[in-house]
This record gives C-alpha cells, sequence and structure tokens, in this order.
C-alpha cells in the first residue's frame, strides 16, 4: 500500500509540474502577443501624429509594464505550485 501512494504522490508532482509548465507557458505566448499589438498600435499611432510621440511612447511603456507584470505574477503562481504552496 504504502508504494502505491509513493507513486501516486510522484505522479501528483508531475501533474503539477505540467500545470505549471502550461500556465507559464499560456501566460509567455499571450504576453507576447499582447506586447506586439501594443507596440504595433502605437506605431501607427506615431505614424498619424507625431506631433503625439512622447504621449504615445509614456503610455506603451506603461501599457507594457503592466502586461510583463500579468507574465511575472503567472510565474510566481507556477512556482508555488510546482513547489506545492498552493
Amino acid at each position: 500500500m504504502s508504494t502505491f501512494l509513493s507513486i501516486a504522490a510522484i505522479e501528483l508532482k508531475g501533474i503539477y509540474a505540467l500545470a505549471a509548465a502550461l500556465a507559464i507557458g499560456l501566460a509567455a505566448v499571450a504576453g507576447a502577443f499582447a506586447m506586439a499589438m501594443a507596440i504595433s498600435k502605437a506605431i501607427e499611432a506615431i505614424a498619424r501624429q507625431p506631433e503625439a510621440e512622447s504621449k504615445i511612447k509614456s503610455i506603451l511603456i506603461l501599457g507594457l509594464v503592466f502586461i510583463e507584470t500579468a507574465i511575472i505574477y503567472a510565474l510566481v503562481i507556477s512556482i508555488l505550485v510546482v513547489i506545492n504552496v498552493l
């Protein structure tokens, strides 16, 4: 019976690792897509109104920081799942 429980615990750790890998992978892909879209729209806006370049750049940087923060949160959650805190 104890060998069955140890095998089940090993499989559960594997499931945790797989869930963490999927979570950070999806967050990275979604974050990269969101950053690409934000940069694309900022470049279009600067092309249309070059005089507003400084305002657009500052808003773009703030938006990219928020996107990157969401990715970092996904990484932290994934690490916590792997070490079985959650």
